[in-house]
């Protein structure tokens, strides 16, 4: 027990250190062993059960139930990543100035660390700064990155290439892709128009 003294020279004692609180073990489910069938199963019913669920490999340690949340992504990873985009189009997009960089990532669900290392990578993207330092995204910056997004996600260049091609290709990128862009509308519709049928 700890003693000490007050300002009157009275011995006190020092409140009793509280309780920890402690895991209600019943509330788990039972551990569920990696590499036997029904892992798969189990995972599915964990995100859909209430209780936390504990997985644990063939040593016995703990295992984490999200996979592949950190490194690089698989290139299957980003097809269909790239596939999620949801930038509005010109009519709509052009109604508002400005654009913050947190909407702009979710418009391309990317990460705002990765818009940031685009900008200073290509020329061709000039987000303005407030005096804080805020990047606020243009229409014109958010069409230049569809088109940088296109290059490095669809047609997988790497960041030199993508550099390269848009130096040479100046203003004919941009109409490349525009043209692109209304044939893949143009497609679309003639699929649902067939599925119509």
């Amino acid at each position: 027990m700890y003693k000490q003294l007050d300002l009157f020279a009275s011995l006190n004692e020092a409140p009793p250190p509280k309780p920890v609180p402690r895991l209600n073990l019943q509330e788990l489910q039972p551990p569920v062993r990696m590499g036997e069938p029904e892992v798969d199963e189990v995972l599915e019913e964990a995100s859909i059960s209430s209780g936390p669920t504990v997985v644990v490999n063939d040593t016995g340690g703990p295992v984490s139930l999200r996979k592949g949340k950190r490194g690089r992504k698989s290139i299957r990873e980003m097809d269909a990543e790239s596939d999620r985009i949801n930038v509005p189009d010109d009519d709509i997009l052009f109604k508002k100035q400005y654009y913050s960089i947190g909407a702009v990532a979710a418009m391309f669900n990317l990460n705002t660390s990765l818009l940031r290392y685009w900008e200073t990578e290509f020329d061709i993207l000039k987000p303005r700064k407030n005096r804080k330092g805020d990047r606020h995204f243009r229409p014109e910056d958010i069409k230049n990155l569809k088109l940088i997004h296109h290059l490095l996600r669809k047609r997988k260049y790497t960041i030199e290439g993508a550099k390269s091609y848009l130096k040479k290709n100046k203003s004919g990128a941009q109409q490349n892709f525009d043209l692109i862009q209304r044939l893949e509308k143009l497609k679309g519709f003639l699929l649902e128009l067939k599925a119509g049928l």
